[in-house]
C-alpha cells in the first residue's frame, strides 16, 4: 500500500489497531494518566497538544497571559489542522515512545 502522507500512514495504522483489538485512544489516555512517574514538562505538552486536538479540534481560545497556560495553549495550537483521528494516532505513538520510561 502506498501512502501519500505520514498522516495517512499513521491513520491507517491507528485504524488497524482498532481492528486488531488493540487499546483504543481512550484506553491509552487512561494508561498515560496512571504513569507511576510524571513525564517531563516537554513530554507532558506533547501529550497535551495531541489530546486537545483529538478531543476538541483546533484551538478555540484566546492566548492566555500566564506562562504555564500559554505553554499548553502553544502545544495545542501547534497541532492545528490535524484531524481527530490523526491526533489520536499521534497521541498513541507518543504514548508508545514514553510508556517504557513511566509505567
Amino acid at each position: 500500500m502506498v501512502f501519500t502522507t505520514k498522516s495517512a500512514q499513521i491513520v491507517f495504522v491507528y485504524q488497524n489497531q482498532l481492528a486488531a483489538n488493540m487499546p483504543t485512544f481512550e484506553e491509552i489516555v487512561e494508561k498515560a494518566k496512571s504513569f507511576k512517574n510524571l513525564p517531563t514538562k516537554e513530554e507532558f505538552l506533547e501529550f497535551y497538544g495531541y489530546y486537545k486536538q483529538a478531543t476538541v479540534g483546533d484551538c478555540n481560545i484566546d492566548e492566555p497571559e500566564d506562562e504555564e497556560k500559554k505553554a499548553r495553549y502553544n502545544a495545542w495550537k501547534s497541532k492545528a489542522g490535524l484531524t481527530a483521528d490523526d491526533a489520536k494516532a499521534y497521541y498513541i505513538e507518543v504514548y508508545k515512545k514514553y510508556a517504557p520510561q513511566y509505567e
